[in-house]
């Protein structure tokens, strides 16, 4: 029989910013996989729509930084994107590059990919899938991330502690837009303003967590307290120095979203 303290939860959770993205080129394949063998709570992801319509993971308006190749990709169709290779620039160890197909360790994610390898994880993940704006396909990206999440039977769960997916946006709008058509499913409202995560915004939107920058909540440590006090969760990014995980744990933020997952968790359980 498990012992009451075994049935407490145990905050913070470890979130994989863009997988174990210190370690492996992000938003591929190595990096997901990499941070789940870590023992990663949940992963984070940033998506956008290619021209042709599909969802994929890519951080920046253009595949410049990332990849082999240039452009932006709200202008490329997904077989262009699958042509690069995402690994090539990253120090990290040498992983396999895609195929002419696109596949392979640091090919082009997909996010049908990605919630497809989460849900197969022998252990239950929350993915964390942050939709970018504004971008040229508006409200568009929204209803493409609740339609996958609805072929994976996922947009609707029984509540938003047990929910497998959580959305995340910058945009005001775009956490309304998930709240109103997906009401159980949980959201953040992302920020870097203490003024605005702390005031009306989240609650005119229905965000069910805030999320601020680690440099905004050192200087505001009185948004978790603020946050509780309404019912929601704090997440906070990104936090790779030790004495941020200590403050984050110290504070009670329950998310903490990390390009060093291991390392994190480590941390956490010594401390």
């Amino acid at each position: 029989m498990a012992r009451p303290d075994d049935l407490v939860v145990k905050h913070p959770f470890v979130v994989a910013h863009r997988g174990a993205s210190a370690d492996r080129p992000e938003h591929t394949l190595a990096a997901y996989d990499l941070a789940l063998q870590e023992g990663a709570d949940g992963v984070e992801c940033d998506v956008r729509l290619t021209s042709d319509g599909h969802l994929v993971c890519v951080h920046d308006r253009t595949v410049d930084r990332t990849s082999t190749g240039a452009g932006v990709v709200s202008e490329m169709t997904l077989s262009q994107l699958q042509r690069l290779d995402y690994g090539a620039w990253h120090k990290g160890p040498q992983t396999d590059p895609p195929d002419a197909a696109g596949n392979g360790d640091t090919g082009l994610l997909t996010l049908d990919a990605l919630v497809a390898m989460v849900l197969d994880w022998h252990r239950p993940v929350k993915i964390f899938i942050e939709t970018k704006h504004p971008v040229r396909y508006g409200a568009l990206v929204e209803r493409q991330v609740l339609a996958l999440l609805q072929r994976f039977g996922i947009a609707a769960p029984a509540s938003a502690s047990r929910s497998r997916a959580v959305v995340m946006s910058f945009s005001a709008a775009a956490v309304w837009r998930i709240r109103r058509a997906a009401p159980m499913l949980p959201t953040v409202l992302l920020g870097s303003a203490a003024r605005y995560l702390g005031g009306s915004a989240a609650t005119t939107v229905g965000a069910t967590a805030i999320g601020p920058s680690i440099e905004t909540l050192r200087e505001h440590p009185e948004l978790v307290d603020h946050a509780a006090a309404r019912g929601r969760a704090l997440y906070c990014w990104t936090v790779d120095e030790g004495e941020d995980v200590d403050f984050c744990r110290d504070v009670g933020v329950a998310w903490i979203a990390t390009n060093q997952p291991a390392r994190t968790k480590a941390r956490l359980r010594a401390g």
